[in-house]
């Protein structure tokens, strides 16, 4: 069975529900992921989307925060959420096709400002989270399963516009990419977009208070889509919308897709 998955921070769904439904009806992915909602479930405008045929669904959501989306024209069914850090936030919910395939759908706190644990508990709970990832992969061997969304670090040094200049910058310190690293091989996640294009700058993200974004293209690759080794094979395909940055009124995130047949 082909499909493609998209993930995108759409950064409040009713605000920008005009652009989740232009990207549903240009880009036709089969199922799309969101993150940063900020709306509770029942706020959540899923009429306009089935309507285009997105006619199931799976979200977690609160007021004004966090909040995280499942979208599919394919059957779904909801296969739970996990409080991470025993927080109540809503940053993560499952869903899992006919076929048995499982996709997580995660909003990774951001970290606030300051890469220090012990002045910024944001940044503690950051790593908490990624901590706990990490244990859970370790305990509960994922098969068969896609993890996708704004995992909020840009682990490799071409995943930003500049190393150096953002080793300790929020995102991409070193004490985050190993922690999302040990996430990431406790279950032994595969990068598909970078197993597609190995080499070269990718990102998915540029700043709001960067308005000259396209000409001095300082991005980093946040948003993210894994496999399990076992269906990883099946991706033969993947790619980042950079376009969907310069739609009126955009997120500061651009869709990542993945195409699988499994």
């Amino acid at each position: 069975m082909p499909f493609t998955i998209a993930t995108w921070n759409i950064n409040s769904i009713r605000l920008r529900a005009g652009l989740v439904s232009h990207l549903l009806t240009t880009e036709l992915p089969d199922i799309l992921c969101l993150q940063e909602c900020k709306s509770p479930v029942d706020k959540m405008p899923f009429e306009t989307f089935s309507e285009l045929g997105y006619t199931h669904a799976v979200a977690r959501g609160q007021k004004g925060y966090n909040g995280v989306a499942i979208l599919s024209k394919l059957p779904l069914e909801d296969a739970g959420h996990h409080d991470w850090v025993g927080m109540g936030d809503a940053r993560h919910v499952a869903a899992r096709l006919e076929n048995g395939i499982v996709i997580h759908n995660f909003y990774v706190p951001a970290g606030g400002d300051t890469p220090d644990r012990e002045v910024n508990a944001k940044f503690g709970h950051k790593l908490d989270f990624l901590t706990e990832m990490r244990d859970r992969f370790h305990a509960e061997r994922p098969e068969r399963q896609i993890l996708v969304g704004d995992l909020n670090i840009a682990p490799r040094e071409d995943d930003v516009w500049s190393h150096k200049q953002l080793l300790k910058v929020v995102s991409h310190t070193p004490v985050e990419v190993e922690h999302l690293a040990q996430a990431q091989d406790a279950g032994s996640w595969v990068d598909i977009t970078r197993m597609h294009h190995p080499e070269g700058q990718l990102y998915s993200w540029w700043s709001y208070r960067n308005p000259n974004w396209q000409t001095n293209d300082k991005g980093r690759r946040l948003d993210h889509i894994w496999a399990t080794p076992d269906i990883a094979p099946a991706a033969d395909e993947s790619r980042i919308l950079r376009d969907a940055r310069t739609w009126e009124k955009p997120s500061d995130h651009v869709p990542v897709f993945a195409r699988f047949d499994l």
